[in-house]
């Protein structure tokens, strides 16, 4: 495969290459749940599952010697552990944006990425809420933070913004997981019709509940995925808004201001979007999914991380402006200052380089059609928007209303090991999801080929399998 994709006439007018039929897409998508993993995922996934076993070493140590292990000190109380907490829930932003917004806009290009998006949504949202779990100190009082009756005194503050996150991310993460596996069922049936023996047709069958692609189950499963969709979609916009306020509610200068709920829902969804882009490359191209994902796809995902890096720019932009405006001495001084000359001058440089800066090559088109160069911007953007939260978190602490306050954080080898361990756990739940589910939406993908269509000449089925015949006659007539 070249590095550089052109997109032709014929990708502009298409979402699958031309030629491919019905049969041509079950059997691209669904052939990488039934052949052997190649060497490449075993070599992947004996990877992140020793990350998740540094993970296990590291909160087992954790929770033996208390949070003092970490490198959080006055007055950095809050540091790599909210920044990945911050970071995960961003990158969980994008499958739900993919998948609810882009489907009620009926934007038809989301059908060849919104499965993965969505699925990387579940892995990140768990890794995120990890974060909170651990860094109270006292995990085993977690059930503290719930609303649940008891008989103790102590119950759960209502007022607190972390209250909020339980809500906001347990609500979303709910949704989603409806959502991801509502999508699912008609591909589950495929699965479940092409299955060689006994066990695999028994699994695929328990989750496709009964699935035989009637019209009613078209109407049910249409109307069910229509109404989750419109309930995920304010969940985009409210959950990392929610999450901006453990921060905009407080007095600290650098975070004591009201542009953070659009601002982390821009960031979030910018975040999301490289991060679904860095691993479904990767994905495209070892699964040979080049006649499912054109670049047309790709072009369209860049064009988005273009709008998406602007408005993250203009936020920027805007907390200077603001603090200028204020004439609050000490807002003045963190983002005059602090920020751009302290001690973490080098975190701010690499958030404004790589989230502002490096996103630019995708005004020109040559560029948002070259492999090997948004691979590169993907990975610089994941890398800044991780450093954006952490000069967000940390360097906004590092130095306290009072000189005698200020203090340096560091982070530990306890601190790397936990964020590389739910690397770790990311990439283990994604690789087992390539390797047993369809990692695109094949009914969503047929739906767009002109063969769905009720009016094309000789068509009489939808754009699903819902059983081995179905397929056979595709290939076979072509269809």
């Amino acid at each position: 495969m070249a590095y550089w994709e052109p997109i032709t006439a014929i990708d502009e007018g298409h979402f699958i290459q031309p030629g491919t039929t019905l049969g041509d897409i079950t059997d691209d998508i669904a052939s990488v749940t039934e052949n052997p993993a190649p060497r490449g995922w075993w070599i992947c996934f004996s990877i992140a599952l020793s990350l998740v076993g540094v993970f296990v070493v590291c909160v087992c140590y954790l929770f033996w010697r208390g949070v003092g292990v970490w490198g959080n000190s006055s007055p950095v109380y809050w540091a790599w552990d909210i920044t990945n907490f911050v970071w995960w829930v961003g990158i969980g932003h994008a499958g739900t944006l993919i998948s609810a917004i882009l489907f009620i806009f009926r934007q038809r290009w989301r059908t060849a990425i919104n499965r993965f998006a969505e699925a990387m949504t579940i892995f990140a949202v768990i890794c995120a809420l990890i974060f909170p779990g651990i860094h109270v100190g006292r995990p085993w009082l977690l059930f503290y933070v719930f609303p649940l009756p008891n008989q103790m005194s102590i119950w759960p503050n209502f007022k607190s913004p972390l209250l909020w996150d339980v809500f906001a991310v347990g609500t979303y993460f709910t949704v989603s997981l409806l959502f991801w596996y509502t999508g699912l069922i008609p591909d589950f049936a495929t699965l479940r019709d092409r299955s060689r023996t006994l066990w695999r047709r028994r699994i695929y069958g328990f989750f496709a509940l009964g699935w035989r692609g009637s019209n009613r189950h078209w109407r049910n499963y249409e109307r069910a995925y229509l109404i989750l969709a419109a309930i995920s979609t304010p969940l985009v916009l409210s959950v990392h808004s929610v999450v901006s306020m453990d921060f905009a509610t407080s007095v600290i200068p650098g975070w004591h201001t009201t542009i953070f709920p659009p601002y982390f829902v821009a960031g979030a969804v910018f975040s999301g979007f490289a991060m679904v882009e860095t691993v479904f490359l990767i994905a495209r191209s070892v699964f040979k999914l080049q006649r499912v994902v054109l670049m047309r796809h790709l072009d369209m995902m860049n064009k988005f991380l273009l709008l998406t890096s602007l408005l993250v720019g203009y936020a920027y932009a805007m907390e200077f402006f603001i603090a200028w405006y204020s004439g609050n001495e000490y807002e003045i001084a963190h983002f005059f200052r602090n920020r751009p000359t302290g001690p973490y001058y080098w975190a701010w440089m690499w958030m404004m380089g790589c989230n502002v800066l490096v996103p630019q090559v995708y005004w020109f088109k040559k560029a948002r059609t070259n492999i090997p160069l948004m691979f590169v911007v993907s990975i610089f953007i994941n890398i800044g928007m991780w450093f954006e939260r952490f000069v967000i978190i940390v360097s906004s602490l590092n130095r306290d209303f009072l000189p005698s306050s200020w203090g340096y954080f560091r982070p530990t080898i306890i601190d790397v090991g936990t964020f590389l361990g739910t690397i770790g756990i990311f990439f283990t739940g994604f690789l087992l999801f390539m390797r047993w589910l369809p990692m695109v939406a094949m009914a969503e993908v047929k739906g767009t080929l002109p063969e769905a269509d009720a009016h094309w000449p000789g068509s009489g089925h939808r754009p699903t399998d819902a059983a081995t015949d179905h397929d056979k006659l595709s290939r076979e007539h072509g269809e």
